[in-house]
């Protein structure tokens, strides 16, 4: 069972009245059945056969016997750790406690069986099954890559949910999708489109429940997703005033440890002085779209952002200009602790290439240099930190970078995924991990963002296949 916003729990059980007086059975029974529709069966199944969370049917319980004074303890404190909140706050005692008889009657029969695969989620189980690219694929020792979704068109920025939901915004299909699994958490049974007729909402994150969502103008919000994905839900206006530049105009958007929202805008040109302007820069907001404020600037173009695990600091890759010849500049990889930060662009590239035409005299020891190279036109997009324990140690805490791949420089470079190493904060190695969306100059794939899942593992979206990738690690 997923986190649930509380403001629509109450709403959902505003029309379930409750008699002060005892109720005929078949009325407590349809008031229960109610209850249980209303706020379990998104999880638990319409027929308690399991989707998300588990069976509610003849199974082994995890938290203790299935009586009803046991169900209205784990209803009421909820179970944590696998994502089921507290219903005490949402539902009185009378609910939860009808709500507990109602589930504990069914505890001892045996569950229906999951139901079978619509057409469209077979037709995806059976692409994902006849991918000829994963062959080519190259991963280090121990780590294998499935196909987790196909026909997810353009396929750019992703975000995990806490149910496990993966919503994942498009480019030129101005779609977000939901990729779901009921079953098998190494596929997706399901794409689902839950928004259309966007522009280019390439940036999605989560943020108390609701899923944000940056296109080039305005950043919009869904509310209550993982139980609004499927219904082609309505969406609020968060800020409708950003720059729409389409020249480097697509935003990203991460929710940061302090509960605001960060979202770049990017240079409107290839370089260019906009120090006056909202462009190069990074700003941040509340949720609510208020208090709009710079917290970086000189920032050519960042398509992908996270915070550090233990300092909460912000990490962004950044891409370099070009027509400055195959070599220079380089991708950065730059970190911003506080705000007011200046990173250098028109000024200053990479760290140490001036600008020939904007430098006017500028020192690129006067601004902030990139703690990583990341190498010249690779495109260096979504990147993240490994927190998970799935993966060995040495990964933990590193950091892995979508490299997209250059399109304007003679022999091509980049596609791949980076891991980038650190200790006590600081770069010790730049390697790759993923490598073969590139087979010889023959272009398979372009890796677009990173998301690790709850069990570990790391799903890698390609924009130009449409798919998003797997990578597990078994140590075999």
């Amino acid at each position: 069972m997923t986190r649930y916003a509380l403001r629509l729990a109450l709403a959902c059980l505003a029309d379930v009245s409750f008699a002060a007086h005892a109720a005929a059975p078949a009325t407590v029974a349809a008031d229960a059945e109610k209850l249980y529709q209303a706020n379990c069966a998104t999880c638990h199944g319409v027929k308690m056969e399991g989707a998300v969370g588990p069976t509610l049917g003849d199974h082994a319980w995890l938290h203790g016997a299935p009586t009803k004074d046991n169900l209205i303890k784990v209803i009421s404190k909820g179970v944590p750790e696998k994502g089921m909140p507290a219903w005490s706050p949402a539902l009185n005692a009378k609910q939860i406690a009808l709500l507990a008889g109602y589930v504990a009657d069914h505890a001892k029969t045996k569950a229906p069986a999951a139901a079978t695969l619509t057409p469209a989620a077979a037709a995806q189980l059976k692409a994902r099954q006849s991918v000829p690219e994963l062959s080519g694929f190259k991963l280090p020792k121990g780590f294998h890559i499935n196909v987790y979704a196909n026909n997810v068109p353009t396929a750019r920025g992703m975000v995990v949910s806490p149910s496990g939901i993966v919503y994942v915004g498009s480019r030129k299909a101005g779609k977000v999708y939901a990729l779901v699994s009921h079953g098998d958490k190494s596929v997706a049974d399901e794409v689902v489109t839950v928004a259309e007729g966007l522009e280019n909402p390439i940036g999605v994150t989560m943020l108390n429940g609701a899923l944000y969502v940056a296109e080039i103008g305005r950043v919009i919000r869904f509310d209550d997703i993982d139980h609004r994905y499927a219904q082609k839900p309505a969406y609020t206006v968060v800020k409708g005033d950003l720059p729409n530049d389409k020249w480097h105009g697509e935003k990203v958007i991460k929710a940061g440890p302090d509960g605001k929202l960060y979202i770049p805008v990017g240079a409107p040109c290839n370089v260019c002085n906009r120090e006056d302007t909202l462009h190069s820069k990074i700003f941040r907001m509340n949720p609510d779209g208020s208090h709009f404020e710079e917290y970086a600037r000189g920032v050519r173009n960042t398509v992908g952002f996270s915070f550090h695990p233990q300092t909460k600091a912000l990490w962004f890759t950044d891409n370099g200009r070009d027509e400055m010849g195959d070599n220079m500049p380089s991708d950065e990889l730059n970190v911003a602790p506080k705000p007011g930060m200046h990173f250098g662009f028109p000024y200053c590239h990479g760290g140490v290439v001036p600008d020939p035409e904007f430098a006017n005299g500028r020192k690129c020891e006067e601004f902030e240099p990139p703690v990583a190279k990341l190498g010249p036109h690779v495109a260096s997009l979504g990147m993240e930190f490994y927190t998970a324990t799935q993966f060995p140690e040495a990964y933990r805490g590193a950091i892995f970078v979508a490299e997209h791949g250059s399109w304007n420089r003679s022999s091509k470079i980049g596609y791949r995924v980076a891991l980038i190493t650190l200790y006590d904060s600081k770069v010790v190695s730049d390697t790759v991990f993923l490598e073969g969306f590139l087979r010889g100059e023959e272009v398979v794939g372009r890796p677009v963002d990173v998301a690790v899942t709850a069990d570990g593992s790391m799903l890698v979206s390609d924009d130009y296949g449409g798919r998003v990738y797997r990578v597990s690690y078994d140590g075999k």
